[in-house]
């Protein structure tokens, strides 16, 4: 396969996986405004989003004040910020017409669609009448690209370069969903630090307990992962078994361990005499999650590991670009 037509392949599912998680991201802090809470909280939320896609000092440039419509509205439909989901549905769309031939008519289609029906919506006002709603329909448009994806396309290098680039994108956004959300819901610190021998992970400050509970099902709500969570631990929701749930669970399908299996499995497909040094990075990262427990990434300290595994996936983007795809700029 041409570098360029994989090129074009990988950033497409890039941009429509980056529209996807955006949209969630965007739709746990709406739902989280509308609890009781005190301005500071609210702000705070606000504020976490705008950290995860590393944008506050963008953000500051245009806008003064930190709040719901400014960040949502930065956020959704800003063409001068790269990472709105304006950008990556455009962005996901000119990628696939720049390899029209290599889609299936079905996939085309679907991306083709995605993009004239979201600026519809937004010139009729749907954004402003029912936020959550559209942000659900960002969710369903990228989970019908996908499945017509899988569904029509012929299982070759085309298929595998979509799929490195969804859940390359995929890993990257819940490591840094996670490592905000639970920055942010104890109060600034580390949540899970260094403890002495015997001793039970740290705890935040003590919060009400339905504040606490709501909060925490948010962010599971927010990577689908509420109704699995009850499923696998049949209890209440608790910090450590949230980022274990999120982090190592092979099972669960926006885990950083299901991401990165598929990762490497899609890697190993496509090989080439060139990529014998990606691959191992990555079934190195894949083995670090196969066989970690979540007792001694918390001893560690959770942010460490996660600013970590930012970096080692950043390295693999840089990697597969290089053996596969057209260079980046240096």
């Amino acid at each position: 396969m041409l570098s360029r037509t994989a090129d074009h392949l990988f950033w497409m599912a890039r941009y429509m996986e980056r529209a996807e998680n955006t949209a969630r991201m965007l739709n746990v802090s709406y739902e989280t405004s509308l609890l009781p809470q005190s301005a500071d909280m609210a702000e705070s939320g606000w504020r976490g989003l705008l950290s995860i896609s590393e944008l506050t000092p963008f953000f500051h440039q245009k806008h003064g004040e930190v709040n719901a419509r400014n960040v949502m509205d930065f956020m959704v439909r800003d063409e001068a910020n790269l990472s709105s989901i304006w950008n990556c549905l455009r962005a996901a769309r000119e990628n696939a017409r720049a390899v029209r031939g290599t889609l299936t008519t079905e996939v085309w289609e679907t991306q083709n669609q995605t993009w004239l029906e979201f600026n519809r919506l937004l010139r009729e006002g749907a954004f402003e009448r029912d936020p959550g709603q559209f942000f659900e329909w960002v969710k369903f448009r990228s989970h019908l690209s996908r499945g017509v994806t899988v569904g029509t396309m012929l299982m070759d290098e085309s298929l595998h370069f979509l799929r490195i680039g969804t859940f390359l994108e995929r890993a990257d956004n819940t490591a840094r969903l996670i490592d905000v959300k639970f920055h942010a819901l104890i109060g600034g610190t580390d949540f899970f630090g260094p403890a002495s021998s015997g001793q039970q992970p740290l705890q935040g400050p003590a919060q009400p307990l339905e504040m606490d509970f709501y909060h925490w099902s948010a962010v599971l709500r927010s990577v689908s992962g509420f109704e699995i969570y009850r499923k696998v631990y049949r209890n209440v929701i608790r910090p450590e078994r949230v980022a274990e749930l999120l982090i190592l669970r092979p099972d669960m399908p926006r885990s950083l361990a299901a991401c990165m299996n598929e990762v490497v499995a899609n890697l190993q497909l496509v090989a080439n005499e060139h990529s014998a040094e990606t691959l191992r990075r990555a079934g190195r990262l894949r083995s670090d999650l196969q066989y970690g427990r979540i007792d001694e990434i918390l001893e560690t300290g959770l942010h460490a590991y996660l600013t970590q595994f930012l970096d080692r996936v950043g390295d693999l983007g840089v990697g597969i670009s290089r053996d596969f795809l057209v260079p980046m700029a240096a």
